[in-house]
């Protein structure tokens, strides 16, 4: 009997959770999916920058002209895309992450794993600077909310359930992410080696 109750628990669960996730996040369309290859070159963010570590301050309203809408929908309002919708997800590249607001660097490829959370996951940031933490009482529920290190928007949050060596997850929207691939980071550096 308890395990005919249980069944019926979790497949209850799986029918409701479309419409968790439907009412609590935002609904891309496939036009307004990031494309994986972003850099700053294809930014109209003056701020934007994978090299400068100064502290990036505005208000939302400045923000919001900056910013493609789906960005400023989760990074600046807190939001959160649908589960399964980003490419970055399941991709395996080699490179870095980098903050799609402010161009900071959060993540490297080698520490990212497949948790089947349905967003981007890390078991570790760059540095300790990269990622900011805030308690988060939002929707009945106790996180830990990460932020960028330099411009405070919203990335997701982190937990306790992730991999060794560190044991945490960082669950990332992956609309507030861009990618570089490490092949086109060694070119870029190449060539301004070569042009000094």
């Amino acid at each position: 009997m308890y395990k005919h109750m249980t069944k019926i628990a979790r497949y209850l669960l799986l029918l409701l959770m479309p419409a968790v996730f439907t009412h609590s996040s935002y609904s891309q369309t496939a036009s307004s999916q990031k494309t994986m290859k972003m850099d700053s070159t294809d930014k109209k963010n003056p701020l934007y920058s994978h090299t400068d570590p100064k502290q990036v301050s505005l208000p939302d309203a400045e923000w919001k002209k900056i910013l493609p809408a789906d960005v400023y929908r989760i990074a600046r309002e807190k939001g959160t895309e649908r589960p399964w919708t980003s490419p970055f997800e399941t991709s395996k590249e080699i490179g870095t992450y980098f903050c799609a607001v402010c161009g900071n660097p959060l993540f490297k490829s080698d520490t990212k794993f497949e948790s089947g959370c349905g967003w981007p996951s890390f078991y570790e940031p760059i540095s300790k600077s990269s990622i900011i933490y805030e308690k988060d009482n939002a929707h009945g529920m106790t996180r830990t909310e990460v932020m960028c290190g330099r411009c405070k928007s919203h990335l997701g949050h982190v937990f306790d359930d992730g991999p060794p060596p560190t044991h945490l997850r960082y669950c990332i929207n992956g609309v507030v992410l861009d990618f570089e691939k490490a092949a086109a980071a060694e070119k870029k550096y190449n060539e301004k080696k070569e042009g000094l």
